[in-house]
């Protein structure tokens, strides 16, 4: 096994969606719920949808998705989705990644574990709420806090908590880019939703191997 990587950080910077959880079956739910309220979505939203914007703030996935509406009608789908979400989330949950309690327990007495995501605010909560794992995190961060990029609330929960050396945790060039702005050093998890080809320090396939790595 790999060893380089032992004892090198002291903290750990998780993403969400893609690396500790899937929640797009009951996202897609949410919001064919909030697209019956409304006359103007021409499309039903699926998983691999879902999948295809996981990474970007709340603010973009509908600019991605629905680039014909209106401003006026793209805030209104938002908040409405927004909305079902975090309640039928609250209610059903996501599919937590195989190996993640035990991954976060042996992490956790080596370093301080944080999240940082592009979501809106409260869905890191939901998570939380359906893992029961909150005890195993120091802090979070998310786009819906303070409405700035992930690099920036990435910078943010390394200056806020004194952190000299973290590492990111992601599955998205998105993330790679972000934790790179931010000065972080990343690595990729492959089973998520993404792709990164090259710049990582590490790919791992699983939560289990990540914990080993570390």
């Amino acid at each position: 096994m790999d060893t380089s990587l032992k004892n090198k950080y002291d903290s750990i910077i998780f993403d969400l969606d893609g690396t500790l959880w899937d929640s797009s079956a009951n996202v897609v739910v949410a919001w064919q719920t909030a697209k019956e309220q409304v006359n103007y979505i021409k499309e039903d939203f699926t998983r691999p949808m879902i999948h295809s914007i996981t990474g970007m703030t709340y603010k973009a996935i509908f600019e991605t998705l629905l680039p014909y509406l209106n401003e006026e009608q793209r805030e209104e789908f938002k908040a409405l989705a927004g909305k079902y979400e975090l309640e039928i989330l609250y209610e059903k949950g996501g599919e937590l990644y195989p190996g993640l309690e035990r991954a976060l327990r042996q992490l956790s007495a080596k370093y301080k574990l944080f999240i940082v995501s592009n979501c809106q605010s409260g869905y890191i909560e939901v998570f939380f709420k359906i893992s029961g794992f909150e005890h195993y995190f120091a802090g979070h961060q998310c786009y819906g806090t303070k409405n700035q990029p992930k690099a920036e609330n990435i910078a943010d929960i390394v200056n806020d908590h004194s952190l000299k050396s973290p590492v990111y945790i992601g599955d998205t060039m998105g993330d790679y880019n972000a934790a790179t702005k931010a000065g972080v050093p990343f690595i990729f998890v492959n089973y998520g939703f993404g792709k990164v080809d090259e710049g990582q320090i590490a790919t791992v396939s699983s939560l289990t191997e990540l914990a080993g790595l570390l």
